[in-house]
C-alpha cells in the first residue's frame, strides 16, 4: 500500500499524517516500558497543540532481546479478538532498564535496546545492541503515521468513518545490503526486498503471490526479526515504496510489533518460538513414505489394495496410506461418511491392510466445510454450528462445494461436535488427518458465534483454531507426541500443530523450485516440519521430474506421493519401465536412504523443535549467517545443521550448488571439497548434491527391516561415519520417542566414545583427516 507519490508528494487517494516529533517521554513505574506522545506537527507554541492528531508509541521490554512497539491513534477503539496465543509455555522474566542521558532515553531488554533521541523537535528511535556493537534498524522522520482513504476534504469527516478506511503504519529503516525473508510459505523470490506482500491467507496455488500460510514474522540478514502482533490483514512494502524502508500497515487504530534480536538468526527464531510457541513433535513413523490415492482419480478398496501390495512386492514400504477427498460421497464434503459404493467396509479394510503389514498407519482427508447436499448440513445449521450472515442466514457459496457452509469454531458446541466426528474416524482405525482448506474465510457481512471477534481478524486466525482442534483430538486419542496432521493453511503459532505441506503445485521444474522456496520461507517462522506433493500436484509428471522430486521429497522431514488427476505410484509414471534407474527403483533407493538417515534426522528434529528451527528444509543462511552469499541461496537447503542438499532441476542431471566456506565431504563418495565457491556437477537419479560438514559424526542406520520408520535404530546396527573429525566432535543419540540417550564423541586418539550405547553390529568409517 503506497501512501506516497514518489518521495515528495502524497498519493491523492490518502490523507497521511506523520508523527513529527517526540513531545514527551514517560517511563512506566516498573521501568519496563516508556510511552511517547507524538504529535503530527512540530510543537513550537501552545497553539500548535490544538487541532491535530497525535500518536502514542509505547516501547516495552518483553524478555531478553525482545522489545515491543505499539502505535495507537484513537485509544478508545475496542480491542476485538481473536488474538494470537502468545507465550504458550510461559513468559520469561524481562530484565528491563530505562536510562536518560544527553543523547535521549534508552530502554533496554537484556541484549536489545531502543534509544529515543533527545534532540528537540525530532522523531528518531534507534534499535541497537545494548553493548553498542550494532545498530539494527531505526524509526526515523516520517516513519510512523496514520492515513485515511479516501482522502479527507475537511477534518470533520473523521466524525463518521463508515465510508472511509483508517490505517496505522510504521517504516523501519533498511540498511545497505540488508535482505528480508520469511512471512510464511511464500513461493516467489526468497529475498523479499522490492516486494509488496499482503499477509492474508488465500488458496492460490504455488505459482502466485498468494500464500496458504501467511505468518506475520520476517527475518533480517542483520540478525533481528519483527513479529507483527495481529491476525488481521497486514500490508508490507518491503523496500518497494521507499527503497530504504520496510513499511508495515494495518487497517486499525493500533499497530503492535515485536523486534527480536539474536544476534544470530537461529537465536532470533528461538525467541520468536518463545513468543508464538515451539513446534510440535511428530512421531518417528510419520517420517516414512505416505502414499495417497490422489485427488480426482478413480479408486476403491481393490485399487488401494493393489497399490499397497505392489509397493510391498517392490520393497517400497508404505508407512501411511492416505485416502483423499473421494473417500466421501460427492457433494457431501465433509460429513465424515464413507462412500458405501467404493468403500463398503472401511473399518474392516483398514484393519485388513494393517494386519497384512501393507501399511502401518492410515490418514484421511477433511476440510472445515459442509456441503448442503449432506443431511449433516441441515443438522449443523440447526444446531448453530455454521458461520452466519449478519441477518441470521447461514453463510454459503458454491465455490468448492455446492452450497457449502463453514464450521464456526468459535462455538464450543461446534468444536465438541467436530472433535466427536474425529473420534469416530479414530474408532475405525484412522491415525492421522489431512486438514485441507481453511483459507477462504469470509469477512464481509458475517457474524461469528463469539461476538467478541472481528471477522477480518478471524480470516487468518481460522487456520489456528481449525488445526488446533484436530491436533488436540489426535493427541487425546493417541498421545501427546503421536499426533500428526497434514495441514495446508497456517498463521503465526500453527507451527505447534505439525505438519504442513506446500499445497497445489504443478509438475514442472519451476514448481519444484517454487516449492523449495516455500519450504525455506515457512521454516523461518519456526515450522520444524514441512513437505510438498512429490511429483507435483497438477498434471502428470514426466518420469525425470518425478524422480528428481522423489529425491527432494525424501530429504524433507516428511514425504508424500500425491497428485490431482493422476496416480503417483512409480510404475504408472514410467509405464513399469525396467530400464536402469526406473521410477520404482529410484523411489525404493530414496526411501531406503531416508530410513538410514533416521538416527541423524530425528535427532536433528528434536533439537530443531526444542529451539524453534526448521529441520529440513533449513535455509543455508541459518547455519552460515556471516556468509553474504548464503542469504541469496534459494535452490538448496540444509538437513539439520550438518548436511547440505539441493534438488536437480535439469533433465540431464546438471547442477550448480554453492558450498559455504569450510571443508565439505561428498555424501556419496566421501571426497573432500573446499567451500566458499560454486560447484558444478552431474547426477544420476539415485544421487543429488549432498554434502557433509567437516567435523560431523553421522550415525547411519539400516535400509530395510522391521518396524517401519519408527524402528529401533539405536539397536539395529549400522555405521558411524566420521567426516574430518577432531577431538570433541560429537553427536546426540536420540531414540524413536525423541528421548536423548547419550553422546557419541571423538576422543583425543580419534576413537569414538559412547559406542556401548548402541546395540547390534556397528562399524566406524573415517573420511578425511
Amino acid at each position: 500500500m503506497k501512501f506516497r507519490d514518489g518521495m515528495w508528494l502524497t498519493n491523492d487517494a490518502f490523507t497521511v499524517q506523520y508523527a513529527e516529533e517526540v513531545y514527551t517521554v514517560t517511563p512506566r513505574e516498573d521501568s519496563k516500558a516508556i510511552s511517547l506522545l507524538c504529535p503530527t506537527r512540530k510543537i513550537f507554541s501552545r497553539g500548535d497543540t490544538l487541532n491535530l492528531a497525535t500518536l502514542s508509541v509505547e516501547l516495552e521490554a518483553q524478555f531478553d532481546g525482545v522489545i515491543s512497539v505499539e502505535v495507537t491513534h484513537f485509544s478508545g477503539a475496542r480491542r476485538l479478538g481473536p488474538n494470537f496465543e502468545l507465550f504458550p509455555d510461559g513468559k520469561p522474566e524481562a530484565k528491563a532498564e530505562v536510562k536518560k542521558s544527553e543523547k535521549g532515553t534508552t530502554i533496554s531488554s537484556g541484549g536489545l535496546s531502543a534509544t529515543v533521541s533527545g534532540d528537540e523537535h525530532a522523531f528518531d528511535i534507534k534499535f541497537h545492541a545494548t553493548d553498542g556493537s550494532k545498530t539494527l534498524t531505526s524509526l526515523l522522520n516520517r516513519s510512523v503515521g496514520l492515513a485515511y482513504s479516501p482522502s479527507l476534504s475537511t477534518p470533520k469527516q473523521v466524525e463518521d468513518l463508515s465510508d472511509r478506511k483508517h490505517y496505522v503504519f510504521t517504516q523501519t529503516e533498511l540498511s545497505v545490503g540488508e535482505s528480508i525473508h520469511g512471512l510464511g510459505e511464500r513461493f516467489g523470490a526468497w529475498n523479499k526486498v522490492g516486494q509488496n506482500v499482503e499477509v492474508w491467507n488465500e488458496d492460490g496455488g504455488t505459482s502466485s503471490e498468494q500464500a496458504y500460510k501467511n505468518t506475520s514474522f520476517w527475518l533480517s540478514s542483520r540478525g533481528y526479526g519483527v513479529f507483527i502482533d495481529t491476525p488481521d490483514k497486514i500490508d508490507l512494502e518491503i523496500g518497494s515504496e521507499r527503497c530504504c524502508r520496510v513499511q508495515t500497515t494495518v487497517e486499525a487504530q493500533r499497530l503492535k510489533w515485536y523486534i527480536i534480536y539474536g544476534p544470530t538468526p537461529k537465536e532470533v527464531l528461538t525467541k520468536y518460538s518463545v513468543l508464538t510457541g515451539k513446534p510440535g513433535v511428530p512421531p518417528a513413523w510419520s517420517y516414512g513414505l505416505w502414499l495417497s490415492t490422489s485427488f480426482t482419480t478413480s479408486y476403491d478398496e481393490k485399487t488401494v489394495t493393489h497399490f499397497v501390495e505392489t509397493m510391498r512386492s517392490s520393497r517400497i514400504p508404505v508407512e501411511v496410506f492416505h485416502f483423499d477427498c473421494f473417500w466421501l460421497r460427492a457433494f457431501h464434503w465433509t460429513d465424515f461418511v464413507w462412500d458405501p459404493e467404493f468403500f463398503p467396509d472401511p473399518q474392516g479394510q483398514i484393519k485388513r491392510m494393517k494386519e497384512a503389514g501393507l501399511v502401518n498407519k492410515v490418514s484421511v482427508w477433511t476440510n472445515p466445510y459442509v456441503g448442503q447436499a449432506s443431511p449433516v448440513f441441515a443438522y449443523a445449521a440447526k444446531k448453530g454450528y455454521l458461520l452466519k450472515k449478519t441477518n441470521g442466514d447461514v453463510w454459503q457459496w458454491d465455490l468448492w462445494q455446492t452450497g457449502m457452509g463453514i464450521v464456526d469454531f468459535t462455538n464450543p458446541e461446534a468444536c465438541t461436535w467436530f472433535a466427536g466426528c474425529m473420534e469416530k474416524l479414530f474408532d475405525m482405525g484412522v491415525d492421522a488427518i489431512k486438514t485441507d482448506f481453511g483459507e477462504r474465510i469470509p469477512t464481509k457481512n458475517v457474524v461469528w458465534h463469539d461476538k467478541s471477534v472481528d471477522p477480518s481478524r478471524m480470516h487468518n486466525y481460522y487456520a489456528f483454531i481449525y488445526n488446533k482442534l484436530v491436533y488436540e483430538a489426535l493427541q487425546k486419542r493417541y498421545g501427546k507426541n503421536e499426533a500428526v496432521l497434514f495441514a495446508r493453511t497456517a498463521c503465526a503459532g500453527t507451527q505447534r500443530f505439525p505438519l504442513q505441506w506446500g499445497g497445489d503445485c504443478e509438475s514442472t521444474p519451476a514448481a519444484l523450485a517454487e516449492s523449495l522456496r516455500g519450504g525455506l520461507s515457512l521454516g523461518l517462522a519456526s515450522f520444524a516440519s514441512w513437505t510438498s506433493d512429490i511429483g507435483g500436484f497438477e498434471g502428470s509428471p514426466p518420469p525425470w521430474i518425478y524422480k528428481r522430486w522423489v529425491a527432494f521429497g525424501l530429504l524433507c522431514t516428511h514425504s508424500r506421493l500425491h497428485g490431482s488427476n493422476s496416480y503417483r505410484v512409480p510404475w504408472l509414471v514410467d509405464d513399469s519401465s525396467t530400464e536402469p534407474e526406473n521410477c520404482t527403483d529410484v523411489l525404493r533407493h530414496w526411501v531406503q536412504l531416508k530410513r538410514q538417515l533416521m538416527p541423524y534426522l530425528y535427532a536433528q528434529a528434536m533439537e530443531s523443535i526444542a529451539h524453534g528451527w526448521p529441520t529440513s528444509t533449513r535455509a543455508v543462511a541459518l547455519e552460515f549467517p556471516d556468509d553474504p552469499t548464503a542469504w541469496y541461496l534459494d535452490r538448496e537447503f540444509m538437513i539439520g545443521s550438518q548436511l547440505l542438499a539441493a534438488p536437480v532441476f535439469e533433465e540431464d542431471g546438471s547442477t550448480e550448488v554453492y558450498l559455504p566456506p569450510g571443508k565439505w565431504f561428498n555424501f556419496w563418495d566421501g571426497k573432500e571439497v573446499s567451500g566458499g565457491r560454486w560447484v558444478k556437477e552431474k547426477y544420476g537419479f539415485c544421487q543429488c548434491p549432498m554434502y557433509v560438514r567437516k567435523g560431523t559424526v553421522l550415525v547411519v542406520g539400516q535400509t530395510e527391516g522391521e518396524g517401519g520408520f519408527g524402528y529401533d535404530w539405536l539397536n539395529a546396527g549400522g555405521v558411524v561415519r566420521l567426516y574430518g573429525t577432531k577431538e570433541g566432535d560429537k553427536t546426540v543419540l536420540v531414540d524413536t520417542k525423541g528421548e536423548e540417550k547419550g553422546l557419541l564423541e571423538v576422543s583425543r586418539d580419534g576413537e569414538v566414545k559412547g559406542l556401548d550405547l548402541l546395540g547390534g553390529e556397528w562399524k566406524v568409517e573415517r573420511w578425511g583427516e
